[in-house]
């Protein structure tokens, strides 16, 4: 069976800290470019973050830089996103997808096309950040 499996969500309090972790099965990470989207509460889904395959280059949204930090370990077909000094505003469903073209279109609001286009999602974790 291929697919995406995020684990490492939960509880934190303001200014903590969490890593997710997107694990694939049936399938190899080294062939996709990988994003870590999420959805708060009525809200539309927005790109955190994304590497590429190829040279491993990175894409933030805005509102995590200099806070989040992706990264990729193709030896365990696993891709991850620290998290730190969390804000209540990150409280959200993370997933993670597989596609094609990471750029900064990835970051931030994007596109029904984008979204459509990946080729795996994960079910998503959550992330509360709430004291």
């Amino acid at each position: 069976q291929l697919q995406l499996v995020e684990s490492g969500g939960g509880l934190v309090q303001p200014g903590g800290s969490l890593r997710l972790s997107c694990a694939a099965s049936g399938f190899t990470l080294d062939y996709y470019d990988i994003g870590w989207f999420r959805r708060a509460p009525g809200k539309e889904h927005e790109g955190v973050s994304c590497i590429s395959r190829s040279d491993g280059s990175t894409y933030y949204a805005d509102s995590v830089k200099g806070r989040f930090t992706i990264s990729r370990d193709n030896a365990k077909n696993t891709v991850y996103l620290q998290m730190n000094s969390l804000k209540p505003e990150d409280t959200a469903v993370y997933y993670c997808a597989a596609g094609n073209q990471c750029s900064s279109s990835w970051a931030g609001v994007i596109s029904l096309l984008l979204y459509y286009g990946m080729d795996y999602w994960g079910e998503g974790t959550l992330v509360t950040v709430s004291s």
